[in-house]
C-alpha cells in the first residue's frame, strides 16, 4: 500500500504511535460492515475481520462494536491464513450513532472518526430550516465540523432569501451552493476535503448525496435516486461503506438521517441564540412557556427569534430527553415535568391533600 494511500486512510503518526505498543497486533480501518464481519483496510492490503471472543466478552454496550471508519488493532496484515481477528478498537474522535433496533436505551455507531459532515438540503421542496436544525445537532454532537450543502441550485427558486434564512439558522456555520446534477457540480466541497481527511454526507435521501460522492470518486459507485413526486423520498443505500478519494482523502457514506436520532443533540451548538437568553430568564428551569420574566419569550414578542424556531428547539429537547426509552418510562417522564412546579410528584400530591383539607 502507497503511503498516499495510507494518508488518505488517516493512518496518521498518532494511530501509528498508538498500535505500536501493542506487540503482534497491526493498525487497520474498518471500511466496510456487514452482518457479523468487517471489511479492513491495512498498511498491505484489505481483508475480511471478525472481533475477537475477549472483544466481545468486554463489549457491554453495542456501541463498543467495531464501526465503518473506526482503526483497529489486528492479529494479521493478510488474509493468507483466514479472517483477521480485530482485538482492540482505538479512540474516537467523532460518531455518529442512532438507537439500536430493538433495545430501548442502547445507541450503536454508524460512522466514526469523521472530520468534516457536508449537510445537504436540495433548494427544491426539500428545503426545510427546521430539519436543518436537527442535522447540524446531530452533527455538532459527533464531534465533526458540519458544513452545510445547498443543493440542486438550478431550480430552487430564490436563492438570496434562503441563504439569508440559512445564516440566520446556521450562526458560524460554511455555506457551500452547487448543482450536483454537472460534472462540476462538487467542486464547491473541493477545498474542504483533504489528504488524510475522512468527511461525509448527510441529508434527506433524494437531496443530491449519492450524486455528489459519484462526482467526488469519479465513477458511479453510489446508486443514485430522485427525490420522488410526493417528496418523501427514499432510501439510495443502506450500507456503510468508506471509500478513498482520488484527489485525496476519504468520504464514509452513511445511511439516511431518519436513522439517526438525537440521542444526545448538542442543542447548545445549534441554538445558541435561545440559550444564551435562557441563561437571563428569571427562574433557572424556565421552561419558555408562560413563566414571568423569561427572556426568550420576551426576545420572541421583539421579533428577535422566531416562534417556529423556539418550538423546534423545545421539540428537539423533549426528543432528546425522551429518545430510548420505553412507553412508560416516557409517561413516568412526562408526569415528573407535569409536576415539576410542585418540586415533584409527591409534593403535587401533598400539596393537593393540604387544599382539600382547608374545604
Amino acid at each position: 500500500m502507497s503511503d498516499q494511500r495510507m494518508r488518505d486512510l488517516g493512518f496518521t503518526e498518532k494511530y501509528i504511535q498508538e498500535a505500536s505498543r501493542y506487540e503482534g497486533l497491526y493498525l487497520g480501518r474498518v471500511i466496510a460492515q456487514y452482518k457479523d464481519l468487517y471489511k479492513v483496510a491495512t498498511a498491505e492490503t484489505e481483508l475480511l475481520a471478525e472481533i475477537s471472543g475477549k472483544l466481545r466478552y468486554a463489549s457491554e454496550e453495542i456501541s463498543d462494536y467495531p464501526a465503518v471508519g473506526d482503526f483497529v488493532l489486528l492479529d494479521r496484515e493478510d488474509s493468507q491464513a483466514g479472517n483477521a481477528i480485530i482485538h482492540r478498537i482505538l479512540p474516537r474522535k467523532s460518531a455518529f450513532v442512532r438507537k439500536a433496533a430493538g433495545t430501548a436505551h442502547e445507541v450503536q455507531v454508524v460512522a466514526a472518526n469523521i472530520d468534516t459532515v457536508f449537510i445537504c438540503m436540495s433548494l427544491n421542496r426539500d428545503f426545510n430550516l427546521r430539519r436543518l436544525e436537527r442535522y447540524l445537532s446531530i452533527a455538532w454532537d459527533s464531534g465533526a465540523l458540519p458544513v452545510i450543502v445547498l443543493t440542486k441550485a438550478d431550480i430552487g427558486g430564490d436563492l438570496a432569501a434562503k441563504l439569508a434564512e440559512i445564516r440566520e439558522t446556521a450562526a458560524g456555520v460554511d455555506i457551500l451552493v452547487t448543482s450536483s446534477l454537472t460534472a462540476d457540480g462538487c467542486q464547491a466541497v473541493l477545498p474542504y476535503i483533504r489528504p488524510g481527511q475522512t468527511v461525509a454526507f448527510l441529508g434527506s435521501s433524494g437531496v443530491g448525496k449519492s450524486t455528489l460522492i459519484n462526482r467526488l470518486l469519479g465513477e458511479e459507485i453510489m446508486a443514485t435516486r430522485e427525490i420522488r413526486q410526493d417528496d418523501k423520498g427514499r432510501h439510495a443505500t443502506t450500507r456503510r461503506e468508506l471509500f478513498l478519494i482520488p484527489a485525496g482523502g476519504a468520504v464514509i457514506d452513511t445511511p439516511g438521517m431518519r436513522e439517526l436520532g438525537v440521542e444526545s443533540a448538542d442543542l447548545g451548538r445549534t441554538f445558541t441564540d435561545i440559550e444564551e437568553l435562557a441563561g437571563r430568564c428569571r427562574f433557572q428551569d424556565c421552561r419558555h412557556a408562560q413563566e414571568p420574566g423569561c427572556a426568550v419569550r420576551k426576545a420572541v414578542a421583539e421579533g428577535l427569534i422566531s416562534e417556529e424556531r423556539l418550538l423546534s428547539y423545545q421539540k428537539l429537547k423533549k426528543e432528546a430527553r425522551y429518545e430510548g426509552l420505553n412507553s412508560r418510562q416516557i409517561e413516568k417522564e412526562k408526569i415528573t415535568e407535569m409536576f415539576a412546579g410542585f418540586g415533584g410528584v409527591k409534593n403535587a400530591r401533598d400539596f393537593a391533600k393540604a387544599k382539600n383539607k382547608k374545604r
